[in-house]
């Protein structure tokens, strides 16, 4: 059999955007706090969208005045985009604000950082990470419909994630996330031959949300060059669950192989630095250079300590071009009916 290296040379990309555990160790590095005034900032734009519509659809940037923030958060893309890849912003008055107000100014943040895309088969816009009763082994669960259990290390679908923690649970749930950037270059020196596999279309389930008569698997790379940025999309569990479908190619045993390399390297500790939410935090992430994870986490529903954390996907300005399959999905059949979910995670 021939040597998959002598057909593609994987290279190495981005380099500038690689950090290890020990680079990022100081939560100060990637902390973001709001000062008074950025906070009464927020609080007035809430009330200019709010006298707008209780529409979040219909609440664009341009309705949610941040003539202070607004600059700061333009940096804070920038920084998502082309340089660390993450970011915690702390300071919303979560014991002062409701839901709404909470999840009014997140929305609103969110716009200023990009366009919104739509999450699941619903048309989910602002999302939940929450235990929704799911369990693990159900065909049709996605990671953030199942609770208590934690999470491996994995990216969504869209340019950006970001989580607003609403409240936490009783312990556990610790956010992680990971480098894949220097994963990527790793085993670019170390296994060319298994990095060229991931460049090659996998098969994904669909986890029920396929468009009607569509198969139930969609192939997609885990690696993709376009121009010299990298492009990174890796749900293991969807990949090794894909095998459900009789109609689903075969995984290889050197894809295999390359899948367990990248879980074991991001699950090592070297590429990797975990975070406590607090009530009222906002993290942000690029899917493309950062792998997110979460530890197991223990709720008290009669007592009301329920873990929830609300959801965007967005689609950055700073990405003047991505691969096709990379582009937002607001025209497909997720996107038809765009919508705001308003779960109460409590009951």
């Amino acid at each position: 059999m021939a040597d998959d290296r002598a057909e593609f040379f994987p290279v190495e990309l981005e380099t500038a955007c690689e950090w290890t555990a020990k680079d990022v160790q100081d939560p100060a590095q990637w902390t973001e706090r709001l000062s008074d005034a950025e906070i009464d900032e927020l609080a007035a734009a809430v009330a200019t969208a709010r006298r707008k519509s209780d529409d979040f659809l219909q609440i664009s940037k341009a309705d949610f005045p941040l003539p202070t923030l607004g600059p700061r958060l333009k940096a804070i893309e920038e920084e998502l985009i082309n340089g660390r890849g993450f970011v915690l912003i702390r300071g919303l008055p979560r014991q002062w604000w409701s839901n709404d107000e909470m999840c009014l100014a997140y929305w609103g943040v969110g716009m200023h950082l990009g366009r919104p895309w739509p999450q699941n088969h619903r048309g989910h816009l602002l999302g939940d990470v929450t235990d929704q009763g799911k369990q693990p082994g159900d065909p049709t669960a996605r990671g953030n419909e199942l609770g208590q259990i934690g999470l491996d290390f994995h990216c969504d679908g869209s340019d950006l994630v970001g989580l607003l923690c609403l409240q936490t649970g009783v312990s556990g749930g610790l956010s992680a996330v990971c480098n894949s950037v220097a994963l990527h270059n790793r085993l670019v020196r170390e296994r060319p031959e298994l990095a060229a596999e991931l460049y090659k279309p996998q098969p994904y389930d669909a986890r029920g949300e396929q468009a009607p008569g569509r198969p139930g698997w969609y192939p997609m790379p885990v690696f993709t060059r376009h121009g010299e940025r990298l492009f990174i999309r890796l749900i293991r569990p969807y990949i090794l669950a894909s095998q459900r479908h009789d109609d689903a190619p075969r995984l290889t045993d050197r894809a295999i192989e390359a899948l367990t390399w990248m879980q074991e390297q991001a699950e090592g500790g070297t590429y990797s630095v975990i975070m406590d939410f607090q009530a009222g935090d906002m993290q942000f992430i690029n899917n493309y250079h950062v792998l997110h994870g979460r530890t197991a986490y223990v709720d008290d529903r009669q007592a009301g300590k329920v873990r929830h954390l609300k959801r965007l996907w967005l689609e950055t300005e700073v990405l003047a071009e991505r691969p096709e399959f990379f582009r937002n999905r607001l025209g497909s059949h997720w996107g038809r009916n765009a919508s705001i979910s308003r779960l109460d995670a409590v009951q």
